[in-house]
């Protein structure tokens, strides 16, 4: 399996950006569960958001909620991030990735597949 992120780029804090991720090597990407993590410079990997072959969306933290959206185009295999109102502490490489059920909900597996998109936010 293998993933390609793409979409990130240099902005003010307050814009938009929309990230993609195009997987490939996996016949079954409907019937899977995806989602996003990211990684800032000199700190932990942090989960973002999971949504469900069935469309159930958990967030890792409510930090994002609200301000990040999920979305996936199972016919493309492509899974997509809508962020906005992004801050400077949202600057990271962000990673797509499959999610797993854990006791109280969906996380993202910190399984790097591809090379991330870096996503910087000036204040």
């Amino acid at each position: 399996i293998q993933t390609v992120e793409s979409g990130g780029d240099l902005v003010q804090a307050g814009g938009s950006l929309k990230l993609s991720c195009k997987v490939s090597g996996l016949p079954r990407f409907k019937d899977l569960d995806w989602g996003w993590y990211r990684q800032a410079a000199g700190k932990e990997r942090e989960g973002i958001v999971c949504l469900t072959a069935t469309g159930t969306v958990t967030y890792s933290s409510d930090s994002m909620k609200g301000r990040f959206t999920i979305s996936r185009d199972n016919a493309n295999h492509t899974v997509y991030l809508q962020m906005d109102n992004l801050k400077p502490e949202d600057t990271a490489v962000y990673y797509c990735t499959d999610c797993a059920w854990y006791s109280d909900g969906y996380y993202p597996e910190f399984n790097q597949r591809g090379p991330g998109t870096q996503v910087t936010v000036s204040s």
